[in-house]
């Protein structure tokens, strides 16, 4: 029987995957520079808690910009050269960031580190896409998202073990976890972008639906233009800032006169629901509408987040906690396979991009405003504002759920094939 399932759940997927699949393990196990920066920040670098927040907000700011950046460099350059020059300038940034205290040098460093990070996340999610067909997506996505979150959950515990290590060791181990993924992906993982298909005969094109318009190949205008996938992009930005919102739950506890120190035993729930159930998801989930469990997840994550409003002890934070990632958990394969899904094939990069900004804008937007929410307005005021919010996207995606699956259909059933055409993956 557990045979069966594992069969179920990782059997026949390309090997170049589960070389990537590998390269996230140890890469999110090795990046607790951020969480050590959290830890430290105010106490061992003699940060105001207002500066703390600005210089998460700017790491996240520059993973917003890096991820468009990547983009668009994924589709011209290369997947494969994108993941390098990330991991290898992250690896770099890191052991600078261990010789620097001055607060401003650490905030623009911070910004810099987290633009190499959104860099490699479109050539890193556009490679996955490239190597598993549609059928291999909603597994592929799933055990990748289990691999993120098991890597967290290490790194979450090195960091607090590497606490009492010298202080250059955190970053040294970080910057070497790093270029562990980039010797990975340069000596097992070949370029997966797809070669531009030639023109067939004069007056031939691949038949395409005539209720459905697809967006032709061009920039990354073209993809902020294209409003069924900017309206997803949307949705999940507000899905996410619920999400990010999870990291004023500390200052929520401290305004209540309960120990912040207990935020890691609440959050810890998140971690260990996601490692423990997220590969049981897929099936979960199979042949179910994706519209509706996406509206789902977003109840989950807006009731479970603005319940935090009223939870008054740690047991009933924690219960918080195991809500909005149940819808968390619902989310996160369907949300991978429909960008996957909605991305044109020869601008994939600049799509994988596109979303990942919507994410990474989060990490920057959640801090800033929920944390204005939380000084001038009345305590419960951000988690009804959160609640609110994901009923609104909970509604938004079954609104936009048709357009958005008759736009994957187009893009996702096989095509006439165009004699002449070479869609074969470049070679290493």
């Amino acid at each position: 029987m557990l045979r069966g399932w594992l069969a179920q759940t990782a059997g026949g997927l390309p090997k170049i995957f589960w070389y990537l699949w590998t390269g996230t393990l140890i890469n999110r196990t090795g990046a607790f520079v951020m969480l050590y920066l959290e830890i430290h920040m105010v106490v061992e670098y003699g940060f105001s808690p207002t500066f703390a927040g600005l210089v998460l907000g700017l790491f996240g700011g520059g993973m917003a910009l890096g991820s468009l950046a990547g983009g668009v460099l994924a589709d011209r350059w290369g997947r494969r050269s994108s993941l390098l020059l990330s991991n290898v300038a992250l690896a770099a940034t890191a052991v600078v960031l261990g010789f620097v205290f001055q607060p401003v040098a650490v905030a623009l460093l911070a910004a810099v580190y987290g633009f190499w990070n959104g860099l490699g996340r479109p050539a890193f999610s556009a490679t996955m896409v490239d190597v598993l067909g549609p059928s291999l997506r909603m597994r592929g996505m799933n055990l990748n998202y289990w691999a993120i979150n098991l890597g967290f959950s290490c790194a979450a515990v090195l960091a607090g073990v590497l606490a009492r290590t010298p202080h250059l060791t955190v970053f040294l181990l970080n910057a070497a976890a790093q270029l562990v993924m980039a010797a990975i992906v340069f000596w097992r993982v070949p370029e997966t972008q797809p070669r531009a298909a030639r023109p067939g005969p004069a007056g031939s094109a691949p038949a395409r639906s005539a209720a459905v318009r697809v967006p032709v190949e061009g920039s990354i205008v073209t993809v902020l233009r294209d409003r069924v996938f900017m309206m997803f992009v949307l949705l999940n930005l507000g899905l996410w800032i619920i999400i990010e919102s999870c990291k004023l739950i500390p200052i929520a506890m401290h305004q209540r006169g309960m120990d912040a120190a207990d935020y890691g035993t609440v959050i810890a729930v998140n971690g260990i629901m996601i490692v423990a159930f997220q590969l049981f998801v897929p099936k979960l989930l199979a042949g179910r509408n994706r519209s509706r469990v996406l509206a789902l997840a977003a109840l989950l994550v807006g009731v479970g987040m603005g319940a935090t409003a009223i939870a008054g002890t740690v047991p009933l934070l924690m219960l918080t906690v195991v809500v909005w990632t149940a819808g968390e958990m619902l989310n996160a394969p369907v949300n991978g396979t429909l960008i996957a899904d909605l991305s044109q094939p020869a601008m994939r990069g600049r799509y994988q991009g596109v979303a990942s900004m919507g994410f990474t804008a989060a990490n920057f937007v959640a801090p800033v405003a929920g944390g204005a929410l939380l000084q001038y307005a009345p305590p419960a005021t951000l988690w009804l504002v959160l609640a609110a919010l994901g009923v609104v996207v909970a509604v938004g995606q079954l609104l936009s759920g048709p357009a958005r699956e008759r736009r994957a259909r187009a893009l996702t059933e096989p095509k006439p094939v165009v004699e002449g055409a070479d869609l074969a993956p470049v070679a290493a």
